[in-house]
């Protein structure tokens, strides 16, 4: 079976009167006898699954990729069930044989045909959406596909979906979205500038590009942008700089049509990154693409040159357009009015750069081999993953404080009440990222580690308000801010020193009247403790529950329990 992608291109000359309706780019199927149907009225299998790709447009697909990636999909499949004698549309029997056999090659077959879990799945996922249409449109009877009912929370609305069985089942992650911590981070941005840890000039790498490559880093790092976004940006779109320095965001708009979803956002990027992106544009860029005599390749399709540019568009080929409505495809085949690519990155002669996974990815090996063994690979999307924690623990940072004052100040049920409806990180979040819904971006940062952002910060604000004793919070094995100071148990913290914990990250809290906010903050944070009986010691035992498991009281520890009077003293891993 052959994949082809559309091109109009010529087309009055194939003797038809009117320009074809298939999109540009639509990839088409075709037998190897090159032939779409066997009579009248009998198209061949390939000939409906075009038709179904050219639906797809309309059909919640609007990207080329994905179509690409859905004629990929069915067309492997069709080879499948062609190599063991099965029809696509054949009975539900016969391709419910051939789906676990099909299951059985991608798990255990040849190296090169095996598949991933989440491969697996999303494999599974879209020829179910074929041969759901298929039945729709009558040219199926049956698929061989099972599932089963189950209820899904839309935006706080309950729905009944039915869950395809033909998928693997996976271990759940703990951390799998993977951020570079900020000495990582720094690591990252010397190197793109080529240079090493102290910020000496690294005189065993020479590279090219250094500075555009530090600019468009920055970028990436700063704003959260997915490659798409930050390849196929123009040096127009890039907002001015204010006039002085500030600690505050700079909104960055980011234009609809290279945005996942055609969904136009602002997120936002520090004074430092939105700066070295115009020293970049005014110096560097400037000087590649002067007098660049650069034109797009014939294959990419007809050179679009641009004249008169601002900040919201263009001539291109003498006709006044935005650029919010070209397409990355399109982008790349424009031409500056003096010369080169109009993309933000360039390449030496002035064409467009749009290699940055390669970019990152020979940066990370550097480093790991020169300087840090620990470093980690880094792809451009890690960079969007950097930016969420980043961002999070920005907006935790002056959420936390911001609530903390609201309860020293005012009612404590009127700021829960703030807390939770006017100043929910989540929500600011979900804007920045472009997430359809906040669902979506409480499961990016489910399985990001949060904990120690909204303890640490959960501790400084409660000390900045005076809820909480800064002096009593110190993490085992290490002496407290005030130095070995006791608690109400009358143990201190060298008593603690020596009990083991998972993690050794047991913490000892000492709380002043402080309301019902920092209570339920402290739950948020801690989660319901751990060690310490509801009640709390056993009198009869004697075994206190914060030493430990059901440790013996050892001498000096009276005061503990309910047995012999525990103040209550409660512990965090």
């Amino acid at each position: 079976m052959i994949l082809n992608f559309f091109s109009s291109r010529g087309w009055q000359s194939w003797d038809i009167e009117h320009r074809p309706l298939i999109p540009e780019g639509m990839p088409v199927l075709i037998d190897n006898d090159l032939r779409f149907e066997d009579g009248p009225a009998a198209p061949r299998p390939a000939a409906v699954v075009n038709r179904w790709l050219r639906e797809l447009p309309s059909s919640g697909a609007p990207a080329p990729s994905s179509w690409e990636n859905y004629a990929r999909v069915v067309k492997e499949w069709m080879e499948f069930l062609a190599e063991h004698g099965v029809g696509l549309f054949d009975s539900r029997v016969r391709l419910k044989a051939a789906l676990s056999r099909y299951a059985e090659h991608r798990a255990a077959g040849p190296l090169k045909a095996r598949f991933a879990a989440t491969t697996w799945g999303q494999h599974m996922s879209i020829l179910s959406l074929f041969y759901r249409w298929a039945m729709h449109e009558e040219y199926a009877t049956a698929e061989p596909f099972t599932y089963r009912a189950a209820r899904a929370l839309f935006a706080g609305t309950g729905r009944e979906v039915k869950v395809n069985l033909a998928v693997r089942r996976t271990p759940k992650p703990h951390v799998t979205i993977k951020y570079l911590e900020p000495d990582f981070t720094e690591l990252f941005r010397k190197g793109l500038r080529g240079l090493a840890p102290d910020g000496s000039q690294d005189t065993g790498f020479h590279g090219r590009e250094l500075t555009r490559n530090g600019a468009v880093g920055d970028h990436a790092l700063a704003t959260g942008m997915r490659l798409q976004e930050f390849t196929y940006l123009l040096p127009w779109e890039i907002p001015a700089l204010p006039p002085e320095p500030t600690p505050v965001p700079v909104p960055f708009p980011v234009p609809a049509g290279i945005t996942k979803g055609k969904k136009f956002r602002t997120t936002w990027t520090s004074y430092e990154a939105l700066a070295g992106l115009h020293d970049y544009v005014e110096l560097d860029r400037a000087a590649t693409t002067d007098g660049s005599l650069w034109r797009p390749p014939r294959r990419w399709g007809e050179p679009l040159l641009v004249r008169e540019p601002d900040a919201r568009g263009g001539l291109i080929n003498g006709i006044r357009r935005p650029w919010e409505s070209l397409t990355p495809a399109e982008r790349r085949r424009l031409v500056a009015p003096e010369g080169g690519s109009c993309l933000l990155a360039v390449k030496n002669g002035g064409g467009p750069f749009t290699a940055w996974a390669t970019v990152f990815e020979r940066t990370s090996d550097r480093i790991r081999a020169r300087f840090e063994p620990r470093f980690p690979h880094v792809w451009p999307h890690r960079c969007r993953h950097t930016f969420s924690m980043r961002t999070l623990e920005y907006l935790v940072t002056g959420h936390y404080r911001q609530a903390a004052k609201l309860v020293r100040d005012a009612d404590a049920d009127a700021a829960l009440v703030f807390y939770l409806s006017k100043a929910d990180p989540l929500l600011v979040l979900r804007d920045l990222l472009g997430h359809s819904t906040v669902l979506t971006t409480e499961k990016y940062l489910r399985r990001l580690d949060t904990t120690p952002i909204f303890r640490e910060e959960y501790e400084g604000a409660g000390a900045e308000a005076g809820l909480t004793d800064p002096t009593t919070w110190a993490p085992i094995g290490k002496p407290s801010r005030s130095s070995m100071t006791t608690s109400r148990t009358g143990l201190s913290d060298a008593d603690h020193a020596d009990r083991p914990t998972p993690g050794n990250h047991l913490r000892v809290q000492r709380w002043k009247p402080c309301g019902v906010l920092a209570g339920w903050l402290a739950e948020l944070v801690a989660g319901p403790a751990v060690g310490h009986r509801p009640g709390g010691c056993d009198p009869s035992s004697r075994h206190c529950g914060f030493r430990g498991h059901g440790q013996p009281l050892r001498p000096g520890d009276s005061g503990h329990g309910a047995g012999p009077g525990c103040a209550g003293l409660r512990w965090w891993p």
